[in-house]
C-alpha cells in the first residue's frame, strides 16, 4: 500500500527592536517534563544543571535520605542542544540519559533560558525550505532532523509513524551551519540521506533556527 504524504512548510520569523526578549528559570523534578517556551523570540539556552543543590526543592513525598545530599551538580548540554532555536521545547527528563551525579538523591533539573531574535522553519520529511537573509548573512541557532513532538508534520498518518518523539541526529547542527552559515541564501532539505536516519519507521522533519547578521562587504 502507498503512502501518500502531503508535505507542508512552516516559516515563522519572530522579530524584536532588541536581541534579547526576556529570560526565565524553570526547575523541573525528574521524571517530569520540561517546558521551555516563548511568546516571542526562540529559546537560547544559558545554563543546565541536574542535582540537587538544596533540601527544599521537588522535596515533597521524599524521605530525608534522598533529599540530604546537596552538594550534587552536573552542568548538561543535552537541553541546549534539542531546544535552542526553538519557540517551544518538551523534554522527558526521565528519558534525556544524562549521567547520576549522586547516586541515591532525589535530583531536578534547573535551567535557565533567555528568549532570542531569529526565523525558525520547520520541513517535513523530503520537504525543502530556503534560508533567506537578503544582503545579509545567515547564522545558524540551532536544528534537527528527527521528532521532537508528535503533532508537527502529522496530517493524515498513522499514530505509529508518529509516536517517537526522542528522535534526533546528531550530526544536524553541523551539516547546516556547514552548508548555510555566511551564505546569503541556502536551500536545506529533509532527507535521511543527508542527516542518516535516526530512528527508522519514524516519519521525520527538518527544523532550522537562524538569523542574520550583517554581511562582511569589501571597502570601497
Amino acid at each position: 500500500m502507498m503512502l501518500l504524504l502531503k508535505f507542508t512548510l512552516l516559516t515563522l520569523l519572530i522579530e524584536s527592536p532588541d536581541l534579547l526578549v526576556f529570560g526565565e528559570n524553570i526547575i523541573t523534578c525528574y521524571g517530569n517534563i520540561q517546558h521551555l517556551t516563548c511568546a516571542t523570540g526562540l529559546i537560547k539556552v544559558k545554563s543546565s544543571v541536574y542535582g540537587r543543590t538544596d533540601r527544599h526543592t521537588c522535596s515533597a513525598g521524599r524521605p530525608a535520605s534522598q533529599v540530604a545530599n546537596t552538594n550534587c551538580a552536573l552542568r548538561i548540554s543535552t537541553i541546549a542542544n534539542r531546544c535552542n532555536g526553538l519557540k517551544d521545547c518538551d523534554l522527558k527528563t526521565d528519558l534525556l540519559g544524562n549521567p547520576d551525579p549522586c547516586f541515591g538523591t532525589y535530583k531536578y533539573y534547573n535551567t535557565t533560558y533567555e528568549c532570542i531574535y531569529g526565523r525558525y522553519s520547520v520541513i517535513c520529511e523530503y520537504g525543502y525550505s530556503t534560508l533567506d537573509c537578503g544582503d545579509d548573512s545567515i547564522q545558524i541557532i540551532n536544528a534537527n532532523y528527527g521528532r521532537a513532538e508528535s503533532r508537527t508534520c502529522s496530517n493524515g498518518l498513522p499514530s505509529v509513524l508518529t509516536q517517537n518523539t526522542n528522535c534526533y541526529a546528531l550530526n544536524t547542527f553541523s551539516t547546516v551551519s556547514a552548508l548555510c552559515n555566511g551564505q546569503r541564501k541556502c536551500t536545506v532539505t529533509a532527507d535521511y540521506t543527508i542527516f542518516t536516519d535516526p530512528c527508522y519507521g519514524t516519519l521525520k522533519y527538518l527544523t532550522v533556527s537562524y538569523k542574520c547578521i550583517l554581511a562582511d562587504r569589501p571597502d570601497i
